[in-house]
């Protein structure tokens, strides 16, 4: 009887968790679409269904939201059969078809062209995007959908963050809104403030069926992977970090960069009126330290907490 116990109580917790998971994406998702005014009434919304954990996370919380929130909106969900070999394409129709939810299906051979144009061994990613991007723009126009969601999530925000700095000179990541390259298209992510992990949890206790990339996401020794790696180690070492990593993107001072068509250094005059958070050229640089970054301080805690 007391195995019983035991095991109902498990049972209690784990489904209190799940619940609070289910509720953490949806304020967040929710969050993301207010704060950026992702969905306004009366809009029709694709949204991209690759196979992936994020992009099924996307169509499920919103399904929600539409169910729910006071804002009237359409939903369409739309995959690209990008003609991969083993691709499944069976999954998605019957996924789709089982909740009742309207798609469609557009076949267009992108992986031949990918193939063709790109030498073996070679990144395929950004060329297939760009084809991925064009077709979708096309589709968003035959479907007259006002906006178009992407299933990007913090994480990928902060990955494009680094890779853009490392690699491209660039202070720019994913924006959580923007305006299409046609100039015809809103694009949202409205998993913008949601995290990696917390949606593939959600993806593995709701059991979509997941189908993997094998033209890209199969690639070794991508540059996105190594700093999706270096992420999750500081992650790992330093909780927290990366949460501050992302608070800093919504809070940017032009004035204290570099980046003389962002502001205006070159008519920049003094004045009789203090400037606020202006003058630290003089000032020593001091930073408060999580417990877990404080050298041989954060160790010492967590072992108190454990025991």
């Amino acid at each position: 009887m007391g195995v019983e116990v035991g095991v109902g109580a498990v049972s209690r917790k784990e489904q209190h968790n799940v619940n609070k998971l289910h509720k953490r994406l949806r304020r967040l998702v929710g969050s993301a679409i207010a704060d950026f005014n992702m969905i306004e009434p009366g809009d029709r919304v694709m949204v991209c269904l690759s196979g992936g954990k994020d992009s099924y996370a996307l169509l499920d919380i919103l399904r929600n939201l539409q169910a729910h929130a006071p804002l009237q909106f359409d939903l369409v969900a739309v995959n690209l059969d990008q003609k991969q070999p083993g691709f499944p394409e069976h999954v998605l129709p019957q996924y789709l078809s089982a909740i009742d939810m309207p798609f469609r299906i557009v076949e267009q051979d992108t992986y031949s062209v990918v193939k063709r144009l790109i030498p073996e061994g070679k990144t395929t990613c950004s060329l297939c995007s760009r084809l991925r991007r064009g077709v979708l723009y096309r589709v968003a126009g035959e479907l007259g959908a006002t906006k178009i969601a992407l299933g990007h999530h913090r994480d990928d925000m902060l990955e494009t963050l680094f890779l853009n700095l490392f690699y491209g000179g660039k202070l720019k990541t994913m924006p959580p809104k923007l305006v299409s390259d046609n100039g015809r298209h809103i694009v949202i992510r409205p998993l913008a403030y949601c995290k990696e992990k917390d949606l593939a949890a959600y993806a593995e206790i709701e059991d979509f069926p997941i189908i993997p990339c094998n033209l890209c996401g199969s690639q070794k020794n991508l540059q996105r992977q190594a700093v999706k790696e270096m992420l999750q180690q500081w992650d790992k070492k330093f909780p927290g970090r990366l949460e501050t990593m992302f608070t800093a993107l919504q809070n940017i001072q032009p004035s204290h960069l570099a980046d003389p068509a962002l502001y205006d250094f070159q008519g920049l005059k003094a004045g009789n009126e203090p400037v606020p958070d202006g003058d630290r050229a003089f000032d020593p640089e001091t930073f408060e330290l999580g417990v877990n970054e404080m050298p041989g301080l954060g160790k010492g805690l967590n072992n108190e907490v454990d025991s």
